[in-house]
C-alpha cells in the first residue's frame, strides 16, 4: 500500500530506535544509564493522584466530558494570575492532551496547504510534524552558539515575515536550555504586530529555571494577548507526564478554532483528568520549587562532570536538559550516540532528530539522581571515547 506523503515524510522514531538497543544491552546484563527521553523521574505529588482517583471512583465522570468543565478553565485562570500575574478569561483557554498533541495540531487550525511557518532550528520534533501534518512550508530561524541560542527576529527575511502564518518559540529551549529575558518576548511581540504573525510559545518549563532566575510567560509581555497564544503544560511541573494535561492559552479567535478542531477529533478530556488538573493548579506547589533545586544539582553534576573528564559541555540554563556538542573525531551524531551507548552504556539523543542545525550535538536529560549522574561521567572516562 502507499502511504500519504506526509507520512513518508517524517523519519524514524529515534527514541524507538534507542529503546531497542537499550533492551538488548540490558538484556546482556550491560549497566545503562537513560539520560535519552525527558521522563521526569520524580514521584507525582499526593495531592493530585488522589484527585485522580477519587474522581474515578465515581461511575459519573465515566461519560464524555464533552468540554472543558468551568472549574476547571477557572483554576487556569486562577493559576495564572497568582503564578504570571496574566489575567485571562475563560474563552482564551483551551485543553489539549499534552503540548506535542497540540502543537501537531494547531498547524490545521492556522494554515492551508503551502503557507509558510516560522520555525526554530534545533527544535523539538512535533514542531515540525506540525507544520508537515498542515501542509506548510518551514523557514527556520537558527537557535546557535553564536545567538545564544535565542531568537533574532531582525534576522528573519521581510518576504518570509510578511507571507508567514505563526512563529513557534520555544523558551526555556527543548533541547538548548536557553532562557528568555523580557525584552526577547517584547522584541516577538513588535514582530509578530508589524507583520501580522501569530506567536506559539511553548511554556512547558517555566519552572525549570537556574541559577537563581524566575521562569515567566509569554503573555505577560503587554500587547502578547493580542498576538499570541502559548501552549502551557502540566507535565514537567507537576510529574504528570502520562497523564498528558495540556493548555493553549491566548487570543480568542485562536482559541475558538482550535476548538473546533478538536471537536472533530475529540469528546473533551477525560473528567477525572480535569479533576487532577485542577487539584495540580489550585493545591500546593511547594515541590515544582524544590524539584526545580534539584534538576540544577543534577545540571552540575552533569555539565561539571563532563567538562572535568575533557567534554566541553556549557551549563543549561533552564528546562530539564542539556545540548553538549559532539566530541572531535565524529561528524554524526547518531554514529556518536550509538557508540557512546555501546562503549559505556550512557544514553542520550542525537541531535538530528531536532531539526537541520541540530547534528553535531547530542541532548542529555536530566532523569537521574546526581550520584547516576556522576557514574555516568565515570563510565564515560572508562570508556576511553573522549580521547
Amino acid at each position: 500500500m502507499k502511504f500519504s506523503k506526509v507520512v513518508e515524510s517524517f523519519g524514524d522514531e529515534i527514541f524507538a530506535a534507542l529503546n531497542e538497543k537499550r533492551i538488548a544491552m540490558e538484556a546482556e546484563g550491560r549497566t545503562i544509564y537513560n539520560l535519552s527521553v525527558g521522563t521526569p523521574d520524580f514521584e507525582t505529588p499526593a495531592h493530585i493522584r488522589q484527585a485522580l482517583i477519587d474522581a474515578a471512583d465515581d461511575p459519573a465522570n465515566w461519560k464524555y466530558a464533552l468540554r472543558d468543565t468551568p472549574e476547571l478553565l477557572d483554576a487556569v485562570i486562577s493559576y495564572y494570575e497568582k503564578r504570571f500575574h496574566v489575567t485571562l478569561t475563560r474563552d482564551e483557554i483551551s485543553s489539549c492532551y499534552g503540548t506535542e498533541e497540540g502543537m501537531g495540531h494547531v498547524g490545521m487550525v492556522l494554515c492551508d496547504p503551502g503557507d509558510t511557518v516560522i520555525l526554530p532550528t534545533p527544535c523539538y520534533p512535533v514542531f515540525i510534524a506540525g507544520a508537515q501534518m498542515a501542509g506548510a512550508v518551514p523557514y527556520y530561524y537558527p537557535m546557535t552558539k553564536e545567538t545564544g541560542f535565542l531568537p533574532r527576529v531582525q534576522d528573519i527575511p521581510e518576504d518570509v515575515a510578511r507571507k508567514a502564518k505563526y512563529m513557534v518559540v520555544s523558551l526555556p529551549s527543548n533541547p538548548t536550555g536557553s532562557v528568555a529575558s523580557p525584552d526577547i518576548y517584547e522584541e516577538l511581540v513588535s514582530f509578530a504586530k508589524k507583520y501580522d504573525v501569530l506567536i506559539l510559545h511553548d511554556n512547558a518549563y517555566s519552572d525549570i529555571i537556574f541559577d537563581g532566575a524566575t521562569g515567566g510567560s509569554f503573555l505577560q509581555t503587554p500587547g502578547a494577548l493580542d498576538v499570541g497564544c502559548e501552549f502551557f503544560s502540566l507535565s514537567k511541573s507537576f510529574n504528570v507526564t502520562g497523564a498528558r494535561i495540556s493548555f493553549l492559552i491566548g487570543r480568542p479567535d485562536v482559541i475558538a478554532a482550535f476548538r473546533k478542531l478538536r471537536g472533530q477529533i475529540d469528546f473533551g478530556m477525560f473528567l477525572p483528568l480535569q479533576k487532577a488538573a485542577i487539584a495540580a493548579l489550585t493545591g500546593p506547589t511547594e515541590s515544582v520549587k524544590q524539584q526545580c533545586v534539584q534538576y540544577e544539582e543534577r545540571r552540575d553534576a552533569l555539565c561539571g562532570g563532563l567538562r572535568a573528564i575533557g567534554w566541553d559541555c556549557p551549563d543549561s540554563h533552564g528546562s530539564m536538559f542539556v545540548w553538549a556538542h559532539i566530541p572531535e573525531g565524529y561528524d554524526s551524531s547518531m554514529v556518536f550516540c550509538l557508540d557512546l551507548m555501546e562503549k559505556s552504556g550512557v544514553i542520550c539523543t542525537p541531535g538530528s532528530s531536532f531539526g537541520p542545525l541540530g547534528e553535531g550535538y547530542v541532548r542529555f536529560a536530566l532523569v537521574l539522581p546526581p550520584d547516576k549522574i556522576r557514574e555516568a561521567i565515570a563510565a564515560i572516562k572508562d570508556s576511553g571515547i573522549l580521547k
